[in-house]
């Protein structure tokens, strides 16, 4: 039904341990998905092997050694077996809450990139997936201690194969490339859909000491900085609250209007459809003042 596909880091102490615990829960995904896992850093091909999935060496990198997200996506859409394909960072735990909404939307949309909000939490060992009950004890122990993250974390993507073509050549581990994406699927008019009510990703927290000058280096060095500007900058960071529609245990339904949205809607408007940035501006213009009439006329009738 669908591919899995994730660039690890170093399997390597911590960050070690809770990749393990991310790529066992996604072998328990029912039905069974295929797993590829990309890259040469310490630990991949030992732990690809041990868990008997697939490997594949040599991914594009830059100067830094971190691999390209393009180069990424481009040999794992050709090589995969599925028509569906999900991109997932090695932090993240799926449960089996996951497949069951893939298959609901990808029931009704030809086209879509689907991502959901993920729960903070921390775990610092190894989780015995052996226990039947695995899964339940893990939604107990983050029910009392998981935060959920604002919907600008972005750590999977699930879309049909062949979807995106020659994206920019962003970096993995830096900003921008995920929420650029975001964008880049409302240009092409393809649903953005918010699955945040019925998937439980996990995220296990974690350090960056992987990265050359640590959360700094991560977003604030030459590589983050150079996503930016492959992105367009923050013109084109799109978030979930940006989503065309939500997925929610009764179904696809669209987020509800609210002044928040609609502004947020109108300032994007021109970003989408640059043709009607020129109208936009007096749309909004217009929108103002009647605003300021609006409050104008509640002053001199005394209305609060």
């Amino acid at each position: 039904m669908l591919t899995i596909f994730a660039i690890p880091k170093p399997f390597i102490g911590h960050i070690g341990i809770i990749q393990r615990n991310a790529i066992q829960s996604w072998l328990n995904l029912h039905p069974k998905c295929e797993i590829i896992l990309l890259g040469d850093d310490h630990g991949v091909v030992e732990v690809a092997a041990e868990f008997g999935i697939r490997h594949i060496p040599g991914v594009q990198r830059n100067d830094y050694g971190t691999p390209f997200i393009n180069a990424a996506f481009d040999v794992a859409q050709r090589l995969s077996s599925h028509r569906l394909m999900c991109y997932i960072n090695t932090d993240i735990i799926l449960l089996n809450d996951f497949l069951p909404s893939v298959r609901r939307v990808h029931e009704r949309k030809r086209r879509f990139l689907l991502s959901g909000q993920r729960w903070d939490v921390n775990l610092n060992e190894s989780w015995d997936f052996t226990k039947p009950d695995w899964e339940a004890q893990l939604q107990g122990y983050i029910a009392k201690i998981a935060t959920l993250h604002p919907p600008t974390g972005l750590d999977y993507f699930v879309f049909p194969r062949y979807q995106y073509h020659a994206l920019p050549p962003f970096v993995v581990g830096r900003p921008a490339w995920d929420t650029w994406l975001l964008y880049w699927t409302r240009f092409l008019r393809i649903p953005v859909i918010d699955t945040t009510q019925t998937v439980t990703a996990i995220h296990q927290n974690h350090g960056y000491e992987h990265v050359a000058d640590g959360v700094r280096g991560t977003y604030n060095g030459p590589e983050g900085k150079s996503n930016l500007e492959l992105a367009g900058g923050y013109d084109h960071i799109f978030t979930l609250d940006d989503a065309t529609l939500i997925l929610t245990h009764q179904g696809l339904k669209r987020p509800n209007l609210t002044l928040q949205r609609l502004n947020r809607q109108m300032d994007i408007m021109p970003i989408l459809h640059p043709r009607l940035r020129f109208v936009m501006k007096y749309v909004k213009y217009l929108i103002y003042l009647m605003s300021a009439l609006y409050r104008k006329v509640k002053k001199l009738h005394g209305v609060k």
